[in-house]
């Protein structure tokens, strides 16, 4: 037997929930990877983090939205997954076109010779290969994850928009 689809007011409370954590985790993280970037002297990088840290005070800002009564608030939260993943697609624009070596101690400089060797590369070759493969990896998760958020907030604009159409008091 299949579940009855939820009640609007139900759906409007869990997209509150999982939006404001959605954002807050996009802003802190954004404002601690543009801190330690600037902390290092890397301005592209700390650019790429205030701008991941605003994604997540646009979603934010359609949760206040929402909360307020506002069904436009489901825009902001839309807009904020693609803007999100072109924020990170630069990032790892960025990370391929600016590699930098990682520092070596003597044991990880040995290993690491040992496994380029293994792989018919230089070390230099085999940390560019690794750095490769890692920056694929979220470049897709990336993917996978906006999109499946944006894919969620659009399926639930007409329960969110009749929820609100219904009491415009949410206190969440």
């Amino acid at each position: 037997m299949q579940k009855p689809p939820l009640l609007p007011e139900e759906t409007l409370i869990r997209v509150l929930r999982i939006a404001r954590f959605d954002g807050l985790g996009a802003l802190i993280l954004g404002t601690l990877f543009a801190l330690m970037a600037a902390a290092a002297q890397e301005v592209p990088f700390a650019v790429i983090g205030l701008l991941a840290a605003g994604a997540g005070a646009v979603e934010l800002h359609g949760v206040s939205l929402l909360r307020e009564g506002e069904p436009r608030g489901m825009r902001w939260l839309i807009a904020s997954q693609p803007f999100l993943l072109v924020i990170i697609w630069s990032y790892c624009g960025l990370r391929l076109m600016h590699f930098e070596m990682p520092p070596l101690t003597d044991n990880l400089s040995q290993l690491a010779a040992l496994s380029a060797d293994q792989w018919g590369m230089t070390v230099d070759q085999y940390f560019r290969t690794l750095n490769t493969i890692t920056v694929a990896v979220l470049a897709v998760f990336a993917l996978c994850y906006q999109a499946s958020m944006t894919i969620y907030y659009l399926r639930r604009r007409a329960p969110v928009a009749r929820a609100l159409a219904n009491d415009t008091s949410t206190d969440v």
